[in-house]
């Protein structure tokens, strides 16, 4: 069975125009955000309000971003991609002294958490995105960390999002961030945002319906259990627990975008593995990356 509070199909969580809203209105949820809208020509969608940080990420297609600040007028130009398949995009971090109204054409997301600190508004090109090629195996995934505290400067969100090849696990071993362990473990509320696709180069049937599997349970900071089939634009919420893995079904490649923020004074992502699968880390040494990563933009993609 799972967590219906936790686990959302795509559209449930609808409202203002953005095809799904989490935000501070679910109980029980209170330090990140998350804003999936659809656009085309005719629409536009506004981010209203200060005192919210965020990260504009493009899903599929490329938008313009107005954003006011100090009574001041910008407008950031991100040239997205056609699919979150193909490889690292423009984002941009947005102050939360800023507001803004986003146009274009395609899908977007928007990460949020709230603060008063203000930090400054940055652009974040695809080609500055640091690149990650985790595990080895069929444990190997790619991790674009444009919003991480290496790369960001931020006040509380922690953002990635990660490429699951067709057949591999992610978010594996399973893990959790849900004790304040200085140095060892860290407070974090945690978002999953999924797609899929049919594998990279696969001649997939006209009837194919992409999907992963994703899984969390409960650790002595709460109960939680989530055991479901993803599609593109289900939404996971992690408040605690061990969460993991994220499964690429053979024949479908899977992604997720992570939010990530919590109530701890350092801004840091410091996990702690369930004891019972840890050991499955010292196996990656003895094996080679996915042949098929990194996933990057296709020339017949190429603008």
């Amino acid at each position: 069975m799972t967590d219906a509070h936790w686990f959302h199909r795509r559209g449930e969580l609808a409202r203002d125009g953005w095809q799904s809203v989490v935000d501070g209105d679910i109980p029980g949820w209170a330090h990140t955000g998350l804003r999936i809208g659809e656009l085309d020509a005719d629409r536009r969608l506004d981010l209203e309000g200060t005192g919210v940080e965020r990260i504009v990420v493009p899903l599929e297609g490329s938008f313009r971003v107005e954003h006011v600040e100090d009574a001041t007028t910008i407008v950031t130009e991100l040239a997205g991609r056609p699919s979150v398949f193909a490889g690292p995009t423009d984002v941009l971090y947005l102050s939360s002294a800023a507001t803004a109204t986003i146009t274009g054409t395609g899908r977007v997301a928007v990460a949020e958490s709230p603060t008063d600190a203000v930090h400054p508004t940055r652009r974040i090109a695809a080609s500055e995105t640091p690149v990650e090629l985790r595990g080895a195996g069929a444990s190997s995934r790619q991790v674009h960390n444009f919003g991480t505290p290496d790369a960001l400067d931020a006040a509380r969100l922690i953002v990635c999002e990660v490429i699951t090849p067709a057949g591999n696990w992610s978010s594996y071993p399973p893990h959790k961030h849900d004790e304040h362990a200085p140095g060892h473990e860290s407070r974090l509320e945690e978002i999953y945002y999924f797609e899929a696709a049919p594998e990279r180069g696969a001649n997939a049937s006209p009837a194919a319906d992409p999907f992963g599997v994703f899984s969390t349970y409960s650790s002595p900071a709460g109960r939680i259990e989530i055991d479901a089939r993803v599609h593109t634009g289900d939404i996971a919420l992690v408040p605690f627990g061990y969460h993991g893995p994220a499964v690429a079904a053979p024949g479908y490649d899977l992604y997720y975008l992570n939010v990530m923020a919590g109530p701890d004074p350092e801004r840091e992502w410091l996990i702690t593995d369930d004891p019972a699968h840890a050991w499955v880390r010292d196996t990656w040494a003895a094996q080679r990356p996915d042949p098929r990563l990194p996933y990057t933009r296709d020339e017949k993609d190429a603008d």
